[in-house]
């Protein structure tokens, strides 16, 4: 499948975003627009709506107020001031804002629901989002301040403002008064809202499912780049490549295990310092041995995520939904956010898992008790040279902190709205903090593949099992090289940490492996 940054374009019916398309929008810029069939979905749900408002039927949030003021009649000339008042009284969230791309993903996610055509909100509005995406125009959101059960209400009512020329809004790097930003786009901002559209904007997971589907996507590309450095790890290591024969991992029958496994077996092949080293020992520590059991967890663990997030990426989750064919308005909780807390959890927790057993192929190649054959702390004169031994330090700190983090936030409920929401999913915490362990768990990495292309230089000056590596090891450890040097003596290693992690996030690392092993998965 072809990298999200070459999609260009994405049209919306409410039904097709896939997660490569989401990335396309929310982080490369592709361009949006809806179908006709969205269209008109859409004007057939808004005229339901304007059909209820008009005979004064009970409807929550068309002629009702909103939470505890679900009793509360509100007359037909209230109602676009009921929508509008919503957002205003809603946009409460705190903190730094959402990067762009979260935002444009909310937006994009906004969207797409409403294409659906059960939220009875007018087209212009969704072709109002659809404009702002492809003209730049990002709300300011604040990240704090979502319970994730009566939607995303918060962060998604700063969103509003700006369909409103309110608010706050990023435009060309500027932060900007969302209607200047509005005017410096060309665009014209709503003047109101209209019966139902405050909830159609304001209910819904699109918080919580930008940035989780986000950290998903990335989470995914860690993965990958774990099989790869720790098939370097390995190598440096002399480990033992029995552990890694497909039988011995078919009779487990563990998918994301089996092809992990293979992995390793295609990115070590050709690699004469292992061919030399077999039977060095009976078996290594788990770190090496359990690399295919643990790195296969988790591929398992995100094929889960992903198959939750496929679906919430066209889910209608406001209330109330309006159904044409037999014009019932029916109050629900797909708002609710439990459906997403728990994977995002989920993700949490299995990305936790990549930078933990990578910290510790990292200790063993810094410990001269553990790694084998190589210098302590990978250095060629020690004592006066400390080497790589904070590398590790520094590897550890992140772990550990991946680990409070990785506590889950689902399980958590505070009731609001007097009682009447009684209970929520705290999904977008479980989103939020997600992204921060995946942060981590890139950064481990990246201290890993460092202290592996250390620890493969000092095997090869050793030269016990020979010097080659294998080819696809060769080209990533020469793409290192030409931004980090060998590290001969002590000298500032902060510059070399920043090269290596920076080029861990640019994905070059993933494009070289695949282009000398199209195979790997």
């Amino acid at each position: 499948m072809g990298h999200p940054k070459n999609i260009k374009t994405v049209a919306l019916d409410g039904h097709s975003l896939t997660l490569d398309s989401f990335v396309a929008v929310a982080r490369y810029g592709a361009a949006v627009e809806l179908t006709k069939e969205a269209k008109a979905a859409m004007a057939r749900s808004r005229a339901l709506a304007e059909k209820i408002a008009g005979e004064n039927r009970v409807a929550y949030g068309i002629t009702t107020g909103f939470g505890d003021f679900a009793t509360v009649a509100v007359p037909e000339e209230m109602s676009s001031r009921l929508s509008t008042n919503l957002i205003l009284s809603h946009c409460t969230a705190t903190g730094e804002p959402y990067a762009e791309e979260v935002v444009r993903g909310m937006m994009l996610l906004r969207a797409n629901a409403l294409c659906v055509g059960v939220s009875g909100v007018r087209p212009v509005l969704v072709e109002l989002l659809v404009q702002m995406l492809n003209r730049g125009v990002v709300p300011v959101v604040p990240q704090k301040g979502s319970l994730g059960a009566s939607g995303d209400l918060a962060p998604l009512s700063h969103m509003g403002l700006v369909l409103l020329g309110r608010g706050e809004a990023t435009y060309q790097g500027q932060v900007l008064p969302g209607g200047e930003a509005m005017r410096r786009a060309g665009l014209t901002p709503l003047k109101t809202l209209v019966s139902k559209e405050g909830l159609g904007i304001t209910n819904g997971t699109c918080a919580m499912t930008s940035v989780g589907a986000l950290n998903l996507y990335d989470t995914m590309q860690a993965a990958k780049l774990a099989d790869l450095v720790a098939s370097m790890s390995l190598t440096a290591l002399t480990g033992q490549l029995d552990a890694f024969q497909e039988r011995m991992h078919t009779v487990r029958g563990q998918i994301g295990q089996i092809q992990v496994a293979k992995n390793i077996r295609l990115l070590t092949e050709n690699c004469e310092i292992l061919q030399n080293c077999q039977g060095d020992r009976v078996q290594d520590a788990y770190a090496l041995r359990c690399i295919p059991q643990v790195h296969g967890a988790v591929r398992d663990a995100l094929e889960f995520v992903k198959s939750k997030v496929d679906i919430e990426l066209n889910a209608v989750t406001d209330n109330p939904l309006l159904f044409s064919e037999d014009e019932a308005v029916i109050s629900g909780g797909n708002f609710h956010g439990e459906p997403m807390a728990l994977p995002f959890d989920f993700l949490g927790i299995a990305c936790a898992e990549l930078a933990s057993i990578s910290e510790r192929r990292t200790e063993r190649m810094v410990n001269a008790a553990l790694s084998n054959g190589l210098t302590p702390f990978l250095t060629t004169v020690s004592g006066v040279n400390s080497g790589f031994m904070i590398v590790q330090y520094s590897a550890a700190s992140m772990v550990s902190e991946n680990k409070v983090l990785a506590h889950p936030a689902s399980v958590d409920s505070i009731p609001s709205s007097a009682n009447q929401e009684d209970f929520v999913s705290m999904g977008t915490t479980a989103a939020r903090k997600a992204g921060t362990i995946v942060q981590n768990t890139l950064s481990v990495l990246a201290l890993e593949l460092l202290t592996a292309c250390q620890a493969v230089d000092i095997r090869r000056r050793v030269a016990s099992h020979g010097t080659g590596i294998s080819p696809v090891h060769q080209a990533v450890y020469q793409r290192v090289r030409q931004d980090v040097a060998f590290y001969d003596v002590d000298r500032e290693i902060w510059p070399d940490v920043r090269a290596v992690e920076k080029l861990v996030r640019s994905g070059e690392l993933l494009e070289i492996a695949q282009q000398k092993v199209p195979e790997l998965s």
